[in-house]
This record gives structure tokens, sequence and C-alpha cells, in this order.
């Protein structure tokens, strides 16, 4: 069989869900609006928790990396998935191809991580709140920042440098909305089988060890808040947790459907939709998680806002 990836010349046809789906207009329009509303709430979220002093504290600055992350991550798929669909071209490059694999793989490693760093920020605020700016001070949360994106981008490296690697076969169809490892293995002429076991094991340790973290630090915060004597306080530390748990459900829940199920769970049609959950839903929704919960976002946002906005409306 004919062997195509010998030069970088040839393209990847992505076979995204726009193209299988049985109204692609609706959902374009549907996924267009998503992203339109991803781009604006991350984007205030960024702005407000930069332009407020108040929001200068070590939860608001791993918010706000988690708000870029989800920026980036939205941005490496969704605009070249619409102008796709726009121009009826589906083609990618093999070197764009291993571009979009090693940023998507970057952008979603490094969230994995950071989410469990945003976990031990919230059990060193709520079981020791008279440490939490000793042991959450701004070098120490620099360098969970810093961590989480070169960690996340060495493992992409190894990942897709050895993915482009194989011989590749003459389909060049990739169902998929992206180029990711699982369907690309797939058009691999090559036995794959030892990198596939490397890659779920690579997938179980991202993301379970980060998981388990989560998981002890809430166990430990739950204990703590069952003895705050204040239902107040007691609300207050569980609404906090509860946006952030609810962004951990939605971010591992894909994660471990993608890397960690075996193959044979998997079909085409199913890794799509997961793939837009996660690319393009989540990034929607974790900023309107965090501030329609938070009454601290909610009023930076408004403090920020009517800071621009007064002065315009004084001159009319």
């Amino acid at each position: 069989m004919e062997l195509w990836n010998s030069s970088l010349g040839n393209d990847f046809i992505l076979m995204g869900i726009l193209n299988d789906s049985g109204s692609p207009k609706l959902l374009c329009a549907t996924v267009a609006v998503l992203y339109m509303l991803a781009l604006t709430s991350n984007g205030l979220l960024l702005l407000v928790i930069t332009m407020d002093v108040r929001l200068n504290v070590p939860m608001y600055l791993l918010l706000r990396q988690l708000s870029l992350m989800d920026l980036l991550f939205t941005s490496v798929v969704t605009p070249k998935a619409l102008v796709d669909f726009l121009h009826q071209e589906n083609t990618i490059s093999f070197g764009g191809c291993a571009l979009q694999m090693f940023l998507a793989l970057t952008l979603g490693g490094a969230e994995d991580l950071l989410l469990a760093f945003m976990a031990y920020d919230r059990y060193v605020a709520i079981c020791h709140p008279l440490s939490y700016m000793v042991l959450m001070r701004p070098r120490v949360c620099w360098l969970m920042v810093v961590t989480s994106w070169i960690l996340a981008s060495l493992s992409a490296l190894g990942h897709t440098l050895y993915t482009i690697h194989f011989p590749f076969c003459m389909s060049r169809e990739i169902r998929h909305l992206l180029c990711e490892i699982p369907p690309l293995l797939k058009l691999a002429c090559a036995d794959t089988s030892r990198y596939e076991l490397m890659v779920y094991v690579t997938g179980v340790t991202f993301l379970l060890l980060p998981l388990s973290v989560i998981v002890a630090s809430y166990i430990l915060i739950l204990f703590t808040v069952l003895y705050v004597p204040s239902k107040e306080g007691r609300q207050k530390a569980l609404v906090t947790c509860s946006s952030h748990l609810t962004v951990v459900g939605m971010f591992y829940g894909a994660a471990t459907f993608m890397y960690v199920l075996p193959s044979s769970f998997h079909s085409p049609k199913q890794d799509n939709i997961i793939s837009v959950f996660y690319t393009i839903i989540t990034p929607a929704l974790n900023p309107l998680i965090y501030s329609l919960r938070n009454k601290e976002v909610l009023w930076a946002l408004r403090r920020v806002l009517g800071k621009y906005m007064l002065p315009t409306s004084s001159t009319l």
C-alpha cells in the first residue's frame, strides 16, 4: 500500500461533526454562537480580573489562567471548523495537523494540571485560612502556572512528534473535528499497539493523578466545612467549591472518555460529540459557571464596565 506522508506537502481531510450532521447549517450557527460566547465571556473575565485590584488574589490569578487556556483552546479548533464548513474545504496540511495536535494537547494538559492546583488553592483557603497568603503567595501561584504550561507542552511535544512519525496510508480522512492522537493513529500503516498503550498509560497518569489531588482536596474540605459554625460561611465555601467541581466534572469526564477508555468503546460519532463538548461547549460555559455564582466577580464586572461606560455617557 502506498504511503503518502513522506512529504509535508500532503494534506489530511478533517471530517468533523459539521459534515456528518443532519442539520449542518443549524449546527454551524450553534457552534458560531458558542464560540462568540466563549470569546466574550472569557475575554470579559480576563479583563475584569486584570483590571480590578480587589481580584489580585491567588484564586483569581489561577482563574485568569483557566480563562486564557479556554480561550486559546477553543480558538485552536473552532474558527477552522467554521471556515472549512463555510468554504466547503476540509483539508489541513500535514504540518498544520501536527501544530493543531500540539496546541490542543498542550492546552488540554495545562488545564488538567491547573484544575488540580485550583483544588489545592481551595483546600488551603478553607482548611488553612490563616496561612493562606503564605502558602499561596504570588511566587507559589506563578510556579503552579508555569509548571502546568511546561509539563503539558513537553508531554504534547513528545506525543506529537511520535504520532506524526508513523507512515500513513492513502486514506487521508480523519473522522474527527480536529487532529488528535486516537483518530490519527487509525490511519497509520504501521503497528501502533505499543504506542496506543503508551498513550493510554500517559492519559491515565496525566488525568488520574491530578484528579486524585482534586478528590483528596475536596474530601478534606468537606470535613472542614462540616465543622464551620456559621451557616453563611458553609454556604459561601460550598458555592465556591461547587463552581470548581462543575468545571472539573465537565473537563475530566470528556478527557477520560477520549484518552482513558479503551479504543473498543470509541466510535467516530461519539468521539466527535465529545470533542465538541470539551473544545467548544466547555470553554463557553466555564466563565459563566464561575462568574454567575461568584458575587465578587459580578461586582468587579459592574465596577469595570461602569468605569468605561460612565465617562462615555457623561459626554452625551
